[in-house]
């Protein structure tokens, strides 16, 4: 039997597929019988071409056994063995580690009938081999695997301690919100409707008709009329409701350094419920004015000061300050110059001045301004003026802004000249008598053009909120004349009569009526400032004799006060030579309307509540 033959005995449990097939090839090699020795030395060969090698060094036997004997031992296995596959380019090695060394086997002996086996390079004695990894078994194909299981949920990480106090927190406030909600929603379905919010701007409220103030309640109200309304003290006013809001607009100035109290009885919302009074208080600040006084030696100053005289603040200076007008924002100062009249805005403390444009070079008088319409209003005349060329005392008005031109005042598309003219407070319109004697009323605001009124001889005022004018007509009667639709009625007499007054000067309550009182020959005895109430009452409140002369009586927007010019000792008091010329020592003597005492005399005229400047 040929030396191939006497292989190393497979192990008993094959690790891999090959050393399975490997040990399946001997054992049919070894069973099946030989025929002849070439037959025999064939299968040798073709086993040994087909199988794999095996080169197994023989076992070292602990006993210090043969080689020989340890193989025929079929119940031991080789302590180390390496496996070849007969593929060279991959290599894998397969070492088992015992506890024995071994040694290479010894060179097997053949037999002499057999033919030579083939000659075979002598086996290389291996290396001491390193431990090698763990085989990888063959790979399956993706049919033969087993499938993953499915990923088991991860268990629900139980809450710190930390997150269920968060929770718990947060938990309770939301139950006290929704405790507060429901006890708001309870309480305002028992107290019915509440005030949240009050707009009033009290400043404006002293110095212009038309303020308002306006109540934001909690909830939409039901209808409110002007009966559930009350405003202490008591001023006339109109309301404005819807929804939520209720504004109440005052038809008059508002007296100064006073508390007023606005109430709204059995206020229900507009879904029902109980019903609630609804109450708002502020104050309006004290007042303060505006007074020119001339300097024939010097310049002349505009100032401001409080009713007490004793925080009078120069405004502005001038050479020759022939007018002035205050708004609740703005002067409007009229100078004079050699060249003309300049006309210059600026604000309340003087400052941020600019010159608005003339119609030409010419001269400007009797200012007035519309703090509603933003106007400003004068007469003016051409400096170079004859029979034929020029323009003399025609009416302008432009705006405060200086954004557009002068507009001269037509009639008939002609320009009039006008005899007196007044702005209807709180309007943009203007109330006017040209030197015809036709009285006529034109709106700026609108295009209606130019309405008349029949014929006057002058113009005594216009009461505020009312859009009613007192005019004297050509036969000598006093009317109240409604501008609106034309009505007129007679003046009534006051109780008792102190005769024709010579300007009547209307406000909230009631008129100052300047009278004169005269000798059988005619010449002035003395003359008085007189406060007639709307029912007729008269009551005096300035009196001078012969020697003295007044030359101007008007009110504070809301009637408060009253401000009276006095020029005395008229004869040893000359005239300046401005353009509106004065005597040259005027006093201004502030009162209080409602008891008639008399607060201060102040030097200056021209206070700034007055809607023209004094005509002597």
């Amino acid at each position: 039997m040929s030396t191939d033959d006497e292989r190393p005995e497979v192990p008993a449990a094959p690790r891999t597929r090959a050393e399975m097939r490997a040990a399946r090839e001997a054992e049919a090699a070894a069973s099946a019988p030989a025929s002849d020795e070439d037959g025999g030395a064939d299968r040798d060969e073709a086993s040994s071409a087909a199988e794999p090698r095996f080169d197994s060094p023989a076992p070292r036997s602990t006993t210090g056994g043969g080689g020989a004997a340890a193989r025929s031992k079929g119940d031991e296995r080789p302590t180390r063995s390496t496996f070849v596959p007969p593929d060279a380019d991959s290599t894998t090695t397969f070492a088992a580690h015992s506890s024995t060394d071994y040694v290479p086997p010894a060179p097997s002996t053949t037999d002499e009938s057999s033919p030579a086996p083939e000659k075979r390079k002598p086996a290389k004695a291996p290396k001491e081999p390193r431990a090698a990894k763990e085989p990888k078994s063959a790979k399956e194909p993706k049919s033969a695997r087993e499938p993953k299981p499915a990923k088991e949920p991860k268990p629900e990480k139980p809450a710190s301690p930390r997150d269920r106090r968060f929770l718990l927190a947060l938990g309770a406030v939301l139950g006290i919100l929704v405790l507060v909600g429901a006890g708001l929603g309870a309480v305002s379905l028992t107290q019915g409707p509440r005030i949240t919010g009050v707009q009033v701007n009290p400043t404006e409220a002293i110095e212009t008709s038309g303020s308002r103030v306006i109540l934001t309640a909690n909830q939409s109200l039901a209808a409110i009329d002007e009966s559930q309304v009350t405003v202490e003290p008591a001023v006339p006013f109109t309301l404005d409701a819807a929804g939520r809001g209720i504004g109440i607009r005052f038809t008059v100035p508002l007296d100064d350094d006073t508390d007023y109290t606005v109430s709204i009885a059995d206020a229900v919302g507009a879904g029902g419920g109980p019903a609630a009074t609804l109450t708002t208080s502020f104050s309006t600040p004290a007042s303060s004015i505006f007074l020119l006084r001339r300097d024939v030696e010097g310049k002349d100053t505009i100032f401001r000061t409080d009713l007490s005289g004793e925080e009078a603040v120069p405004v502005f200076t001038a050479d020759s300050i022939n007018d002035f007008r205050a708004t609740s924002s703005q002067l409007v100062v009229s100078l004079e110059e050699e060249e003309g009249s300049k006309l210059l805005v600026m604000d309340r403390k003087g400052e941020n001045q600019r010159e608005l444009p003339l119609p030409g070079v010419g001269y400007v008088g009797a200012i007035q301004v519309s703090d509603r319409g933003g106007l400003v209003g004068y007469s003016y005349s051409d400096k170079e003026l004859s029979d034929t060329e020029g323009r003399a005392s025609v009416l302008v008005t432009q705006s405060l802004s200086g954004d557009d031109e002068p507009v001269v005042t037509e009639v008939g598309d002609k320009e009039a000249n006008i005899f007196v003219w007044q702005f209807v407070p709180d309007t943009a319109a203007v109330l006017f008598i040209d030197f015809d004697g036709a009285l006529s009323l034109v709106d700026r605001s609108t295009d209606d053009g130019v309405q008349s009124l029949g014929l006057a001889t002058t113009i005594q005022g216009i009461s505020r909120g009312t859009y009613t004018a007192i005019v004297e007509r050509l036969d000598g009667s006093v009317v109240e004349l409604n501008l609106a639709d034309g009505t007129e009625v007679p003046l009534e007499a006051s109780d008792p009569d102190y005769g024709t007054a010579t300007t009547i000067t209307p406000f909230p309550g009631g008129t100052l009526r300047h009278v004169v009182a005269r000798a059988a020959d005619g010449m002035p005895t003395g003359q008085a400032v007189v406060r007639v109430d709307d029912d007729g009452k008269a009551t005096p409140l300035v009196e001078v004799d012969s020697t003295d002369s007044i030359l101007q009586a008007c009110a504070s927007p809301s009637g408060q006060y009253a401000a009276v010019v006095i020029a005395p000792d008229l004869a040893d008091n000359p005239y300046d030579q401005m353009l509106l010329p004065l005597p040259q020592n005027l006093e201004t003597h502030l009162l209080d309307l409602r008891t008639g005492d008399e607060i201060v005399a102040l030097t200056g005229f021209d206070a700034s509540w007055c809607q023209t400047a004094p005509q002597f």
